[in-house]
């Protein structure tokens, strides 16, 4: 393959990417009144775990597991965000992320292109230790988000107590030291009357 259409299969992806900023989550910005962006989410939750890195359970690679939040969410430009607390999107997730993952990973050069897919599949199945606690900050950093915004997403679509603890309790297998974490926040939360018991 040539440089120049190497160079054209890249900004190719690259301008699909940055639909991603279309992309709307569940989750407030903390210091403003409206909902954050995929794009958003991926760059802070990636900040979050090259900051938080020495919390994992296991010693990690942090460049990879940066490379991993930053492109963990791609496949949101043709899915959509599925909300993670929504049982009936979440049956048609996979199926729907699969076929987005194989056209857009598909744009790059072959090798870039196996590359970010295999970073993606990784992540989606927790297969290693860097996956294990790049999932824990992605948990980590709704609930962080909603606390900080007085759980203004929460009580938009009725989550309670329970619900958050039993969905994030995996995050011990990444980081005990932040499933401790999100535990204070979601006790802080309750005592605050900004989580539903």
């Amino acid at each position: 393959m040539s440089k120049s259409s190497r160079l054209n299969k890249q900004i190719k992806f690259l301008v699909e990417a940055d639909k991603l900023k279309s992309v709307l989550r569940r989750n407030y910005v903390m210091h403003e009144d409206r909902r954050e962006n995929s794009a958003e989410h991926s760059w802070h939750v990636a900040l979050i775990a090259i900051v938080l890195a020495e919390h994992s359970n296991d010693s990690i690679d942090v460049d990879r597991v940066a490379k991993m939040l930053i492109i963990h969410d791609i496949v949101e430009v043709d899915a959509g965000d599925t909300f993670i607390y929504d049982a009936s999107a979440n049956k048609t997730k996979a199926e729907r992320e699969e076929k987005a993952a194989k056209r857009l990973f598909g744009l790059l050069p072959e090798d870039q292109g196996k590359l970010f897919r295999e970073l993606w599949e990784e992540f989606e199945a927790r297969s290693t230790v860097e996956a294990k606690f790049a999932n824990a900050v992605d948990r980590f950093v709704a609930v962080l988000h909603n606390y900080e915004t007085r759980g203004r997403g929460w009580q938009e679509h009725g989550i309670k107590r329970h619900q958050v603890l039993a969905l994030n309790e995996q995050v011990k297998i990444g980081s005990a030291t932040i499933w401790e974490e999100i535990q204070k926040l979601v006790n802080a939360a309750t005592q605050e009357g900004i989580l539903g018991s």
